[in-house]
């Protein structure tokens, strides 16, 4: 689905159809988490506080262990 950023008041933002709306179960109000992916893309997920310190945490571990994990990637 194609959707493009607007420019809302003073802000940009994404204006989702009704129809992907109520497929996806979400609601106007309702809080995403946004996680960035390889290659430019993101992922946005409905936001769980319990999810967001997981990523805390896993952003903590891959920073401590950078080298071990580039040298483990080749």
């Amino acid at each position: 689905m194609k959707i493009e950023i607007k420019k809302i008041g003073n802000s940009d933002g994404l204006l989702l159809p009704r129809e992907l709306m109520q497929r996806l179960d979400l609601k106007r109000g309702q809080e995403l988490h946004i996680t960035e992916l390889a290659g430019g893309g993101f992922q946005a997920m409905p936001y769980d506080p319990d999810f967001e310190k997981t990523m805390e945490i896993a952003d903590q571990i891959m920073d401590k262990y950078k080298d071990t994990l580039a040298a483990l990637a080749k």
